[in-house]
């Protein structure tokens, strides 16, 4: 199984772009009018949006996971929303429990989250912010939202990829983009540029000209050294595999075999049988990232074992300047305090 995204979306514009280009037209009108005509619940804590610009892996979960660090930093206690991509979660608020839950319930995303922070998936983000602010959460991060709008965000953060950029710049279906480009950017406060490459020159631009902050930041292996001269199977269900690959490679690892599988896939035991059978027959290491591990280690006793005998791969964000993470926070909260009274703290 393959990714999500068809691959032609990340190319340049080719036929099949050209021949969806009425639909997408149309989706982008539609989805443009919603963000436009949304009625955004304002929520009594400051709100930070974390979204970002098209379909597909960009950086998000890490940057919110840096988010929540450094809004512990500064001594508050902050609560992330989440819809749960991947998990059968209904519509009532859910807390979600690091001990209990899995991530064929409330999906993977938010079992990582939980180790940062306090997590509730819902697809009502109104009644999970309600239920974060009732835990004593002062603080709430959004992961994704950024185009449905259901609550007002103080902040919304932008995060790109620089290497996969806007794909082929049409909207959905013919490409990635959530909603045309402009109107998104009218919505954004801040943009965060993942990675190396000239991709998200564009939103660049567009956020400079509006003396909006553009920020830069790396994705960093933790532990990469482990990786370093070892052969590897790797194999990934997440929105980005190449990205995952690119990373194997770049410490020091081999991927000498690569398997991908659609975004937040559920692994049956044939899947798992057969990427041990492929490693044991051509000697390789099995590999895996640590959103596919969390859907392994909360899924069936097979699941367990096998896990149980991976290399994981974790990633964290790296700043180009450490203190932008403390400034977002910061920045976050002073527009909260103009939404409320009408002046900053700092004024």
């Amino acid at each position: 199984m393959t990714s999500e995204a068809p691959p032609f979306w990340w190319e340049e514009p080719d036929w099949r772009a050209r021949v969806l280009s009425p639909v997408s037209w149309v989706y982008g009108v539609v989805a443009g009018r919603r963000m436009a005509h949304a009625r955004r619940e304002k929520i009594a804590a400051p709100v930070l949006c974390v979204g970002n610009l098209t379909v597909g892996g960009s950086g998000k979960t890490p940057t919110a996971i840096a988010m929540a660090r450094a809004a512990r930093r500064a001594g508050l206690k902050p609560g992330i929303l989440s819809r749960g991509h991947g998990g059968g979660i209904a519509a009532e608020p859910h807390l979600v429990d690091r001990d209990h839950d899995s991530a064929r319930h409330v999906g993977d995303e938010p079992l990582l989250l939980a180790r940062h922070a306090s997590v509730v998936v819902t697809p009502r983000r109104a009644d999970g912010a309600r239920l974060l602010l009732e835990k004593g959460c002062d603080f709430l991060i959004m992961d994704d939202g950024f185009q449905s709008a259901r609550i007002h965000a103080d902040l919304s953060l932008i995060v790109i990829d620089a290497r996969r950029g806007l794909g082929n710049g049409h909207t959905i279906p013919g490409g990635p983009m959530r909603a045309p480009l402009n109107r998104q950017m009218g919505y954004a406060d801040a943009v965060l540029v993942v990675g190396e490459g000239d991709s998200a020159a564009a939103v660049v631009r567009l956020a400079s000209r509006a003396g909006k902050p553009v920020y830069a930041a790396t994705l960093r292996t933790v532990k990469a050294k482990r990786l370093a001269g070892r052969d590897f199977l790797a194999f990934a269900g997440i929105g980005d595999p190449e990205k995952f690959f690119r990373t194997v490679s770049e410490a020091g690892g081999h991927v000498a075999q690569r398997r991908v599988f659609g975004d937040h896939h559920a692994f049956a035991e044939d899947d798992l049988a057969e990427l041990a059978a492929d490693a044991r027959a051509k000697k390789l290491e099995l590999v895996t990232t640590e959103k596919d591990a969390v859907r392994l280690a909360t899924g069936s006793q097979a699941a367990r074992d096998f896990v149980a005998g991976l290399e994981v791969v974790a990633v964290e964000m790296k700043f180009e300047l450490a203190s932008v993470p403390d400034r977002i926070i910061a920045d976050t909260i002073e527009a909260y305090d103009v939404r409320r009274h009408g002046v900053s703290r700092a004024g």
